[in-house]
Formats: C-alpha cells, sequence, structure tokens
C-alpha cells in the first residue's frame, strides 16, 4: 500500500508538543484506519542539521536522522516552533533546505512559530497565515508581504496550513486526517485521543488575547475580572468605575492606559468573545445567548455582531459550531486496536 510520508523538521529547542502532538494524531489514525480501505497510512520521519539526538526546549530529546535524509517526494512537511526560533532563523543552510523541501511535498504545515521559518524561507509571501497570537505583530512587521491573521487557529492557503499556538497543532493533523481520509476517521481520531473538542480552523484564538489584556494594575484587573462574571449585566462605566473605587473619569483614562481600549469597548469586544463560544459549544438558542451575553435585545446582539465579524449568529454557528465526537461514529463494525 502506498504510504503518505511525514517528514518532521526537527532542531534543537524546538517545543516537543508542536511536533509529539501532530504525530500523535497520525499515529492514532493509523491505528483506527479500516485495514479493508484503500486510504494510505502515515509513516513518519524526522531529520536535523542536529541529528541524531536532539534536545527539545523542555529537556526532552529525539532521534533524528540527517537533513539528507528527507530527500525525495513528501506528502506533508512538517515545521515546529520552539523558544530557539530566532537561532533557527539565522540557520541559513535549514531555511534553505525547508525551502527546497517544501518544492517536493504536497503540502506544508506548521505549528505556533514554525511560521516563521517558513515566512523566512519566502514560501508565505502573498499569503494568508497564523502563528501564536504573542507573536502576531512580529511576524507582520518582519515578513510584510505575507497577510498574518492573529485570531484562527489554523490557516489554510494553497499548499500551506499554519497553525497558532502550540496545542492548535493537533487540531490542524486533524484536520489533514479529515482532508486525507474523511471526517468520520477525523472524529475517531478525536475521540480515541479524548479530545473534549475536535476545533475547526475558523475557531479563535481570541479567548487567549483576552486573557492576554488583563491588566497588571490591581483596580482595573479587579474590574475586568468583574466585568468577566457579570457579562449578563448592563456595566455602564459608572458601575465599572466603582468596582476599581475610582471616579469614572479617571478611571477610564487609566483603563484605557493599561489595556489599549476603552472600558466600552473591552465590554464589547468579551460579550462578543463569550457570545462566540456559546455559538461554537451550546444548543442555547441566539435570544438566550444574547441574554446571557448581556445584550438589552437580540437585535442589539446582531448589530454588534455583525459589525465585529462581518456574520450574523446563525452564520457563525452554521460555520463553527463544533460537534463532539461521540455518537457520531459507527461502532457497529469496531475491532480490538488497542495501542497496548
Amino acid at each position: 500500500m502506498l504510504k503518505r510520508r511525514v517528514v518532521v523538521v526537527v532542531y534543537a529547542g524546538a517545543m516537543a508538543l508542536d511536533i509529539t502532538g501532530p504525530i500523535e494524531v497520525f499515529d492514532t489514525a493509523n491505528r483506527l484506519l479500516d485495514l479493508s480501505s484503500a486510504s494510505p497510512p502515515y509513516v513518519v520521519d524526522f531529520v536535523s542539521a542536529d541529528a541524531p539526538l536532539v534536545r527539545m526546549s523542555s529537556g526532552v530529546v529525539m532521534e533524528a536522522s540527517p537533513l539528507e535524509a528527507g530527500q525525495g517526494p513528501i506528502d506533508t512537511l512538517l515545521v515546529p516552533g520552539g523558544w530557539s526560533l530566532h537561532s533557527a532563523l539565522r540557520d541559513r543552510g535549514l531555511v534553505s533546505w525547508i525551502s527546497g523541501a517544501a518544492a517536493r511535498s504536497r503540502r506544508v504545515a506548521s505549528v505556533c512559530g514554525g511560521s516563521f521559518l517558513l515566512a523566512e524561507a519566502g514560501l508565505l509571501d502573498g499569503r494568508r497565515a497564523t502563528t501564536h497570537w504573542a507573536y502576531s505583530e512580529a511576524m507582520a512587521g518582519r515578513y510584510p508581504d505575507v497577510t498574518v491573521d492573529a485570531e484562527p487557529i489554523f490557516v489554510w492557503d494553497g499548499p500551506f496550513v499554519t497553525s497558532a499556538g502550540v496545542s492548535t497543532g493537533i487540531d490542524m493533523a486533524l484536520a489533514l486526517v479529515e482532508a486525507d481520509h474523511g471526517a468520520t476517521l477525523a472524529l475517531e481520531t478525536a475521540r480515541f485521543l479524548v479530545l473534549f473538542l475536535k476545533r475547526h480552523g475558523g475557531q479563535s484564538q481570541y479567548s487567549a488575547v483576552l486573557d492576554a489584556q488583563l491588566a497588571d494594575h490591581p483596580p482595573i484587573r479587579a474590574a475586568q475580572e468583574w466585568i468577566l462574571g457579570n457579562l449578563h449585566n448592563p456595566l455602564p462605566v459608572a458601575e465599572i468605575a466603582r468596582q476599581a473605587n475610582m471616579s469614572q473619569r479617571n478611571f477610564a483614562r487609566v483603563f484605557r492606559r493599561e489595556v489599549g481600549t476603552t472600558p466600552g469597548q473591552y465590554v464589547e469586544r468579551t460579550r462578543i468573545a463569550r457570545a462566540r463560544e456559546l455559538l461554537e459549544t451550546t444548543d442555547l438558542t441566539i435570544s438566550e445567548i444574547a441574554g446571557r451575553c448581556g445584550f438589552a435585545a437580540p437585535e442589539t446582539f446582531f448589530r454588534s455582531f455583525g459589525r465585529t465579524l462581518g456574520l450574523t449568529p446563525k452564520e457563525y454557528r452554521h460555520r463553527f459550531q463544533v460537534i463532539s465526537p461521540s455518537g457520531l461514529i459507527d461502532r457497529h463494525h469496531e475491532r480490538d486496536r488497542s495501542p497496548v
């Protein structure tokens, strides 16, 4: 049977989960493949300029072959990120090898900061890509020919698939399995790995961005935490300022300085973020979600949601609602597929 060759680029200081997350998805998919299926399984090769033993940022040591072992046709080239990314970007031999390997690959995937290496090789020019939300501005500044989208958990543009921070490499790998073998195997793989949800690429890093906006200044941070716990209520600025024990005028000034946005804008963004989560993960009605998120009426919710995302809540739910894998998998033909 033909196989889908996955070549993983390993370098000193890379993040282990950027590598092990996706490859566990591929390995699990292999074990769940119907033996009578004509779908080719995955075979994974690890290559590195630092072969044979490469130490990850966490101290985990991985065994890899020299880069030369990665010659020949490649189905999927996988490039991880890591805390040593600055050094990797200065390694012209590594960047050049990635560029050449990409030309021999059906598709190229990156996890977290691995998208910087693809961009450094010129592979993402004129394309849309993502990376970890904390580094999106740096990537956009360094590579102006790349359209950096900090919001999705992964972006697929032509043969290039870039994913956001660390664990989103698992989501990306599940999407690759779905593209190769269909939704049923991808969902069964997610279920077998005990993943709570199989997330679609369009889901957002937004909650992480909001968490990152929590201020260091204790009164402002306390006000933000109070907002998060009271989204179902009206939140006039005067009331929020009282939670910070500040005058409304001083609170608004300090809040903007610490958070980078006005209190009203922050409240609206937080309401929308909560609404997106409920649209993705519950069957609550649109009116119920509007109420839980503090919108005075569904019409207000529709206007705010459309202004922020360019979609109606119903359209958003249709695109991004997550379906739990359990219950969708036909188990009547299940065989003994124990991994041990």
